[in-house]
């Protein structure tokens, strides 16, 4: 049986234990995000994503990570009262988590491993790396830092 990914624990902003399971059913775009990113602009595009498709059941997942340049320092309150401030995030932005390495979140192990990037390799380059899953918990698509959160509309719609 393949493993559902919204059974995979995962950390609350709150820093307690949690998943995703109140996402189950729905298409979800997780991403690895920071504040102080040279793409840290693409929170107002995945917003709007949020926005324009959560009625359909669809979210934006962010997992703040601070593994690429220390450009996510803040604490949990930081980073939520920047995300809400600047971006008037309405999505979930989870406790903060490592990507890579021995320390990498047991989601990330998965979705690496579900969707490796370019040529085969599973790390993750940088911020705002990019998964597509779909309503049955599949990891369907990778798209890397650079790819515009309004870009990936259509592969989300044909999820919907």
């Amino acid at each position: 049986m393949s493993t559902e990914i919204t059974t995979i624990p995962v950390t609350a902003p709150n820093g307690l234990p949690t998943d995703l399971g109140s996402h189950k059913g729905e298409v979800m775009l997780i991403v690895n995000v920071a504040s102080k990113c040279g793409f840290t602009p693409q929170y107002e595009g995945l917003e709007a994503l949020q926005r324009k498709y959560e009625e359909k059941g669809f979210s934006v997942i962010g997992f703040p990570c601070n593994q690429f340049g220390s450009q996510e320092p803040g604490n949990a309150e930081e980073i939520a009262n920047f995300c809400k401030l600047t971006y008037d995030v309405s999505f979930p932005v989870m406790g903060k988590i490592d990507v890579n390495g021995d320390k990498a979140a047991p989601i990330y192990q998965y979705m690496k491993d579900e969707a490796p990037g370019l040529l085969g390799f599973k790390a993750i380059k940088w911020n705002f790396t990019k998964f597509l899953v779909n309503r049955a918990g599949k990891v369907v698509k990778r798209y890397p830092p650079q790819a515009k959160p309004e870009d990936l509309s259509r592969d989300i719609e044909a999820l919907l």
